[in-house]
């Protein structure tokens, strides 16, 4: 495996996934977070521009370390090199609903006890 491993980030922001690819990665001193640093952006050829990574590569310019909550993480992979960072919308909410989900961190919430 190269000498510096690559990472693939697959996570929800908003009604997004993106799916970005990073040198660095590592659980965050802030509980319930992981942070992804270096990451990289397909810089292989200047003719063909893609509209979802440039989108990505100028919503992370300037930052240094990205904290992702650990809920919103769908999946992490090592890979052998870098693909095509990418934005896809999640299919729209067919019910009719005006409410957003609240993100869930599967942690069962608290039942029992004493007063109960």
């Amino acid at each position: 495996m190269a000498s510096h491993p690559v990472y693939k980030v697959i996570f929800h922001n908003g009604n997004q996934v993106f799916e970005v690819f990073a040198r660095q990665i590592y659980q965050s001193d802030m509980w319930g977070f992981i942070e992804i640093e270096e990451m990289l952006f397909g810089e292989r050829s200047q003719l063909l521009v893609d509209p979802a990574e440039e989108k990505l590569k100028t919503e992370f310019a300037g930052v240094k370390r990205s904290y992702i909550p650990l809920q919103s993480v769908i999946r992490i992979d090592e890979v052998e090199k870098e693909g095509a960072a990418k934005v896809t919308d999640t299919p729209a909410d067919t019910s009719g609903a005006k409410v957003a989900r609240f993100p869930l961190s599967g942690v069962p919430p608290f039942s029992g006890g004493a007063d109960e």
